[in-house]
């Protein structure tokens, strides 16, 4: 487990199975009573490293793609006539 804030941040365990479905990478393993649990893959060193994060090299907090979709997100928390007059970033391809 490599998340820092789950609660079994550095433990190992045995991978059961790793999937992908409906739009998330999954891994499943037994906890220590042997229940099947299962965590999203990026919890754990299953998957590799993000290659933003790799070439970013700890100097970008975010990446652009997480950036726009907060902002869209943001967009549509606004009033219906407040939408779209203050896009700074009007040019950038999605």
């Amino acid at each position: 487990m490599t998340h820092p804030y789950h609660p079994l941040f550095g433990r190992e365990y045995t991978l059961v199975t790793y999937c992908h479905g409906w739009g998330n990478h999954r891994v499943y393993f037994h906890d220590d009573t042997g229940r099947l649990r299962k965590i999203p893959a990026g919890w754990t060193d299953v998957v590799g490293d993000d290659p933003f994060v790799v070439v970013a090299a700890g100097r970008s907090a975010f990446r652009v793609a997480d950036l726009l979709t907060l902002a869209d997100v943001i967009e549509g928390m606004q009033p219906r006539g407040r939408r779209g007059k203050a896009r700074i970033a009007s040019n950038v391809l999605r």
